[in-house]
């Protein structure tokens, strides 16, 4: 076990590229941290590598690193810890720990297991916040450790409504009263102050709206036009 902190290993490892994830529109790089004689493995997601978009502004990294904001404020844990680097080997982005993960799972598989529905809930709930445009199956690691991650955060908290998503199958429950005292404390904490120069302001507002709009309706939305699915669904 190592005695270094992800934190540590994040934020002063040296970063060595191994190679580049399969399947990724923007440039996704899987990296060796290097640190005082240990290792350890991270995703990078350079500013430099992003494909331009016509909706959202360029440094879609640093939406990863207010996902992983947005997560711990929620106190649920759900996004790998996800930091700013300005020294990686294609410039600025971002570094997320790398999830050792049952890559033959993903949202499709889990949500056949009632074991996870809880956690399950908890990502649908944080994209509806964060107005997730992108909500792959695949985007939902099953750990080794037993959680399931959401990852490939970099469409989120756009003042519009964008959300796609996969996960559905909760339309129409009542928010589950832990849940919703997590989206109370969130519109009363000064945990999001972390979120300065990574989203807006009027993005901050709108993701409050969000919450504040969930915990009014008491229930998991439905769409009455139709379910938005991305595209590719996995």
């Amino acid at each position: 076990m190592s005695s270094i902190s992800d934190a540590r290993f994040l934020a002063e490892g040296a970063i060595t590229v191994k190679g580049r994830m399969p399947w990724s529109t923007n440039v996704t790089l899987l990296v060796e941290l290097s640190l005082e004689g240990e290792t350890g493995h991270a995703i990078y997601k350079p500013r430099r590598g992003e494909r331009r978009l016509w909706d959202f502004p360029p440094g879609l990294f640093k939406r990863e690193i207010a996902a992983y904001v947005l997560s711990e404020a929620l106190g649920w844990g759900l996004v790998p810890l996800t930091v700013a680097r300005d020294d990686g080997p294609h410039g600025e982005g971002s570094l997320q720990r790398f999830v050792a993960a049952d890559f033959e799972q993903h949202y499709f598989t889990l949500r056949e297991r009632p074991e996870h529905h809880d956690r399950l809930r908890r990502i649908c709930l944080f994209d509806l916040v964060a107005n997730n445009a992108d909500r792959k199956s695949g985007h939902c690691l099953l750990g080794e450790d037993g959680a399931i991650w959401a990852i490939d955060n970099g469409l989120c908290f756009h003042v519009d409504d964008k959300l796609r998503t996969v996960i559905w199958e909760f339309a129409g429950e009542p928010i589950p009263a832990p849940l919703a005292r997590d989206l109370e404390r969130l519109l009363g904490t000064c945990g999001l102050d972390a979120l300065a120069g990574l989203i807006d302001d009027d993005e901050r507002e709108a993701m409050l709206l969000r919450a504040r709009a969930l915990l009014d309706e008491g229930t998991f939305p439905t769409d009455g036009r139709d379910y938005r699915y991305p595209w590719p669904d996995v």
